[in-house]
């Protein structure tokens, strides 16, 4: 019995044999933490703005190779149909860039104490969704870019966030004499 369990002890204290096949080795860790957006009406607003504004800084850059992919690859309605859809989309994103402005420019003019620093870098964080564009292959970044859109709930929370930018704005002004007409 003890010969045995000696034996299964040396067995174990052995060294592995020696491979040489390539191993999987685990991605580099991340050295900068992932864009998420804040939880916050402000911060998150502010995220959408960049990331969007982000999507519409790109879209000269990406549109020859959409256009080539679009070709190759025509969708159900054809290449035409295909290809208009992109400029209305890009008219939309401005669209949606304006009312999120709005709602950032509301929302600091109410605030009691200055919070653009922290808007800005929550836009920051929210363009860094493009950071890896210009290290990336134009097919690869074109796909991404014709299948990425924003967060469904950043028009909704921009509008939310000004309707309760200019009410708080309205009471924190109620006491504030307005200048009298002679």
């Amino acid at each position: 019995m003890a010969t045995a369990f000696l034996l299964a002890l040396a067995l174990i204290a052995q060294d592995a044999p020696v491979s040489t096949a390539p191993t999987a080795t685990a991605p580099p860790p991340r050295t900068q933490p992932a864009a998420t957006a804040p939880t916050d009406d402000y911060g998150y607003v502010g995220w959408c703005y960049g990331a969007l504004g982000g999507y519409v800084d790109l879209y000269d850059k990406v549109m020859p190779e959409v256009t080539r992919i679009e070709k190759t690859f025509p969708g159900p309605d054809g290449f035409a149909a295909s290809m208009k859809e992109y400029p209305a989309m890009r008219d939309q994103a401005k669209k949606d860039l304006l009312i999120y402005r709005s709602a950032i420019v509301a929302a600091e003019k109410a605030s009691p104490r200055p919070i653009s620093e922290y808007g800005a870098a929550a836009i920051k964080k929210g363009r860094s969704v493009w950071g890896g564009s210009d290290q990336v292959e134009k097919a690869r970044l074109a796909q991404v870019w014709m299948s990425w859109s924003p967060p469904g709930d950043c028009e909704t929370r921009a509008k939310t966030l000004e309707t309760k930018s200019n009410l708080f704005g309205q009471a924190l002004n109620f006491n504030v004499k307005k200048d009298e007409a002679p």
